[in-house]
């Protein structure tokens, strides 16, 4: 699912509201799209609402799903319990595109509305800044989004791959998920997060030609292969490894085989962030 938020910077509401309208109309005609929208005024009472709720049959203009998010410190809706982060990893499963309405430090690609000059022009996550819906370059704007990295759970791998063509001829689905470990023994300095980097094109074109390879293997139907990059705190998911398979034995096999080539044959580079330090992995090695 990729994931575009919107903000304003010196725009009314009105406008900030027709340039979503906008985006979601247009990226309608081209899949699912899942509204979240975040509003700073509602959990301070500034703003009322009765109740912060979702609602697979609430619609927006030219969406499917709209989930209402109020802030009370950690982006967290009074009376979901869900923060955006929530929100975008239900979503996953079912759209092929998320609007994230009102989030001003998101970590994947932006619009601001207002003036241009409001924007802030170092900010590499913004790849428009628009006056108003008239102002949208809608093909640029989805060619930037789409080549940005989306946003996965080992859920919407799962379903991905239920929906497989040949599903009904898989006994299994086997699944792998590499995760931030804090430390390797107790007396090690805490790992805070670490950050990853791949090698642009490469690292892709590898990923690719890996599941294609592992999908050749008799009894394997579909494989489903994502590695996150940027920074990955502690106890967050990196890395997800999804096989549907005729027969268990060789899901295992595949599995495992595709997590340790993925390793091996796939250009990533690894931070390591601690309470006392920060290297790159190959560096130290």
């Amino acid at each position: 699912m990729h994931v575009l938020g919107v903000r304003e910077a010196g725009a009314n509401h009105d406008t900030l509201e027709a340039v979503v309208d906008r985006i979601v109309d247009r990226l309608s005609e081209r899949g699912r799209v899942g509204v979240v929208r975040y509003d700073a005024t509602i959990a301070d009472g500034t703003h009322a609402r009765e109740s912060l709720t979702f609602d697979e049959d609430i619609t927006t203009v030219g969406g499917d799903v709209t989930y209402d998010l109020g802030v009370d410190g950690d982006w967290t809706a009074s009376g979901t319990g869900m923060s955006v982060g929530d929100a975008l990893d239900s979503l996953a499963t079912d759209c092929d595109y998320a609007v994230v309405v009102g989030v001003s430090a998101l970590r994947y690609p932006s619009v601001v509305v207002g003036s241009a000059s409001a924007a802030d022009e170092t900010d590499d996550k913004t790849i428009a800044s628009v006056d108003g819906p008239g102002d949208l370059e809608f093909d640029a704007l989805v060619t930037a989004l789409e080549s940005a990295e989306p946003h996965e759970t080992l859920e919407s791998l799962v379903t991905r791959i239920k929906r497989s063509p040949r599903a009904d001829r898989a006994g299994a689905i086997a699944t792998f998920t590499g995760r931030v470990r804090a430390k390797d023994s107790a007396d090690d300095a805490r790992t805070q997060y670490l950050e990853f980097e791949k090698y642009d094109g490469v690292a892709d074109e590898r990923m690719a030609a890996l599941a294609t390879d592992l999908e050749a293997r008799d009894g394997i139907f579909d494989v489903e292969l994502y590695h996150r990059t940027g920074v990955v705190e502690d106890g967050e998911d990196i890395v997800f490894v999804v096989v549907l398979a005729g027969h268990r034995e060789e899901a295992f096999r595949t599995v495992e085989d595709g997590i340790n080539r993925l390793k091996d044959e796939v250009p990533l580079f690894k931070k390591e962030v601690t309470v006392e330090d920060e290297f790159w992995v190959h560096e130290r090695s």
